[in-house]
């Protein structure tokens, strides 16, 4: 009777973790997968991208949804993915969700991105413009014959570089070298005296701009005159932006500049429920998600609804902001 009492319990023992098994099987199956595309592991995309999945990882064992991000070329890179279907969520400039929404500029050959969706829109992005210190540079007009990195191809930065370079009436054939490095390779470079200047959309502080500030005394280089006054004025994704002074070493005064907005988009075919999870997490966690990157911390959940998203609003986010009230 003992023997059989035993292998009465083992057996139930079995069957139990057998059904165990097959449950935790089925939960696996359940869970999702969202990936963000960013851009260098040194810019504020990325921290962004790893900001929100913190946010949103931390319920995964509610909603199901697991978040990953990917370090990618940058902006055009990631709108472009997302439309292969390779990327759930992408971080982009908002001029770069502009022109691949409508089908312009960069994107004019490969046709609008109509399934393309805002979910928000997150910090300032001035385009910066640093150059070495023996560069003889005060003015960006000065870069005319120099060494100059435009920014690596498939980046929101390099579309911005061309379009300012269109305004001025200038060619890539302007520089004596335009090179194409990421942004992760730029400041080492300048430092290294390999070019005299690059240009970079970013926001601040970005350790980007700290490091060669610090390491060869880089300077900031202001952005004005008018063609960026056309720029403004012709494009709703454009505004003047002012980099503060002391904010970088041996950079005491104001750089006026412009710039964009970075905002993170999805495809229409991403699920509403997962975007709207994302949504929610971050903006009901939003005093953490600001003090995660100090690009973050005078951001106004209101603003991040509208300013910047010229994308319709994935139904995900929508959903959510209504709840709150931030959208009728």
């Amino acid at each position: 009777m003992k023997n059989t009492t035993m292998i009465g319990r083992a057996t139930q023992a079995a069957i139990l973790a057998g059904a165990l098994l097959l449950a935790g099987g089925a939960s696996a199956q359940e869970q999702q997968f969202v990936t963000i595309g960013t851009g260098g592991v040194t810019g504020v995309y990325y921290a962004a991208g790893g900001a929100i999945c913190r946010l949103l990882n931390k319920d995964r064992k509610t909603h199901g949804i697991r978040c990953s991000v990917e370090s990618t070329g940058g902006s055009a890179f990631n709108v472009n993915t997302i439309k292969e279907g390779e990327l759930d969520f992408g971080m982009a400039q908002s001029d770069v969700q502009y022109n691949a929404f409508k089908g312009e500029e960069s994107f004019k050959e490969g046709g609008a991105h109509a399934d393309l969706r805002a979910v928000f829109s997150i910090h300032p992005e001035p385009f910066t413009v640093l150059a070495h210190p023996n560069a003889g540079v005060t003015k960006f007009e000065d870069f005319k014959g120099k060494r100059f990195n435009v920014g690596n191809p498939g980046s929101g930065t390099r579309s911005s570089m061309e379009r300012l370079l269109g305004a001025m009436g200038w060619t890539l054939a302007d520089f004596s070298l335009a090179s194409e490095l990421k942004a992760d390779e730029h400041g080492p470079a300048l430092c290294d005296g390999k070019i005299d200047g690059f240009f970079y959309g970013v926001g601040h502080p970005s350790a980007n701009i700290q490091d060669p500030t610090t390491t060869c005394a880089a300077k900031l280089v202001p952005l004005t005159g008018e063609a960026v006054d056309k720029l403004v004025a012709e494009n709703p994704y454009y505004a003047k932006a002012v980099i503060p002074g002391g904010l970088y070493a041996n950079n005491a005064e104001d750089t006026e500049t412009f710039g964009v907005l970075a905002t993170l988009v999805a495809s229409v075919k991403v699920p509403e429920e997962s975007v709207y999870q994302l949504t929610r997490a971050v903006f009901e966690n939003f005093d953490e998600f600001k003090s995660l990157h100090p690009a973050f911390a005078n951001l106004d959940p209101q603003k991040m609804v509208g300013e910047g998203n010229s994308a319709p609003l994935h139904p995900g986010a929508e959903k959510y902001f209504k709840e709150k009230g931030w959208l009728k």
